[in-house]
């Protein structure tokens, strides 16, 4: 009886410590990083980057409660050092939602990532349903009403959660082989999921019932070899058409408007693209995975600048996969295999400031 009393006093002061306040911070360089570098004007700026639970820290690092958490959690095992560490492993895609949250999928943790920044917190999303896990998210966006959509490429399904994580319905059981890339048009609620293995995109409606499917296996216009990732903005879907060496534009009825890149050996061609976004100049991101570059395109398709290059440093990446943008013009990349999601800051306006 004597024990017991003891482990729920333990219980109970790691659970009120466990309210101490956390501040989320990007992790920063010691000097600022610019592109393009000198003499050009700077257009873009690196902002921090993203890996996990070592990007929150107590605002009252050396408060009682904390010194009283720490002591009775290593006499139990449930230091960080013992414990599992929420940290990014290889982050697939992501979206920010209206509140500001950053929200990453991760195939290898299987599970999504919720960033809060203004509540100070880190969320490990796994549950797909009510009786499944994730096995391998990848595409994420955000419906009109707050809700999270999450494409799972080895369930073959779409699932559809809350804001607060909780599972609420499955689309596309039936209809899809390998659900990679995920957008929504919010102004009519329309879904669209590229295949990856059929080879098309498929339409669904809010609620989840099949509207259409756009293409075939091909290379020509409105045809796809393994299409990956999409994007969808003022009424226009990007789709990257991975084998294909390109990404093709077209409008929500699925014709096609244009194509940007193409198959070479220079800086601006593309090999293996993956993650496509776009800005509020309409500017075009490119994730070209295989030679680890983010390539940024004008709205007509004209080539302007690459960032990256293989490694680990600032300015450089391993295998990116995903990129997206919020509404202040941040550019977030998912740089797969250094686990970690690179913040930039497109400077334009008054969008030079976080």
């Amino acid at each position: 009886m004597q024990r017991l009393s003891l482990f729920l006093l333990i219980v109970l002061l790691i659970s009120g410590c466990a309210e101490t306040r956390q501040v989320m911070r990007f992790a920063e360089a010691d000097q600022e990083h610019v592109w393009p570098s000198a003499p050009e004007p700077p257009r873009y700026r690196f902002v921090g980057e993203l890996t996990g639970e070592e990007n929150f820290e107590a605002l009252e690092k050396d408060s009682a409660a904390n010194r009283v958490r720490d002591f009775f959690s290593a006499i139990v095992g449930l230091g960080s050092k013992a414990g599992f560490r929420n940290i990014l492993q290889r982050p697939q895609s992501g979206v920010v939602d209206s509140e500001g949250r950053i929200l990453v999928t991760d195939a290898s943790r299987l599970a999504i990532f919720v960033f809060d920044r203004a509540a100070g917190t880190l969320s490990v999303w796994d549950q797909a349903s009510k009786t499944t896990n994730f096995a391998s998210p990848v595409g994420i966006s955000v419906a009109a009403n707050g809700d999270i959509l999450v494409a799972d490429s080895e369930l073959a399904r779409v699932f559809r959660l809350s804001p607060q994580g909780k599972p609420l319905a499955v689309i596309g059981l039936g209809d899809l082989a390998r659900p990679t890339g995920l957008a929504i048009d919010t102004s009519s609620g329309k879904i669209y999921v590229a295949d990856t293995s059929e080879h098309n995109i498929k339409v669904f409606a809010d609620d989840g019932r099949l509207l259409d499917i756009f293409g075939r296996q091909g290379t020509g216009e409105t045809t796809f070899n393994a299409p990956t990732h999409l994007a969808f903005r003022d009424g226009q879907l990007y789709v990257t058409d991975t084998f294909n060496a390109r990404v093709q534009v077209l409008d929500s009825e699925g014709d096609f408007l244009r194509s940007l890149g193409e198959r070479g050996l220079y800086v601006g061609n593309l090999v293996r693209p993956k993650g496509v976004a776009t800005d509020s100049d309409e500017n075009i991101y490119v994730i070209e995975s295989f030679h680890d570059y983010l390539l940024i395109y004008d709205s007509s398709g004209q080539f302007l600048l690459p960032i990256g290059g293989t490694g680990s440093g600032i300015g450089q990446f391993y295998l990116p996969a995903g990129v997206w943008t919020d509404s202040h013009d941040r550019i977030y990349v998912a740089d797969m295999f250094n686990g970690r999601v690179v913040v930039l800051q497109y400077l334009t306006g008054n969008k030079q400031d976080l």
